[in-house]
């Protein structure tokens, strides 16, 4: 933690490793959110179609 970050370079991006690290997590955790489905209720009823024909 007394020493300093160790930063990669990329041509004009400059960027800290614990940094870099924080933000792939960020990445990682939005798209398992998109991925992961809703939690549904047990006793949740399915909507019934349009029966006025």
């Amino acid at each position: 933690m007394d020493a300093p970050a160790t930063y990669l370079s990329w041509n004009f991006i400059l960027i800290s490793v614990p940094n870099l690290l924080m933000i792939t997590g960020m990445i990682a955790v939005f798209i398992v959110a998109l991925i992961a489905p809703f939690p549904k209720h047990a006793d949740a009823v399915e909507p019934e179609e349009n029966q006025d024909a």
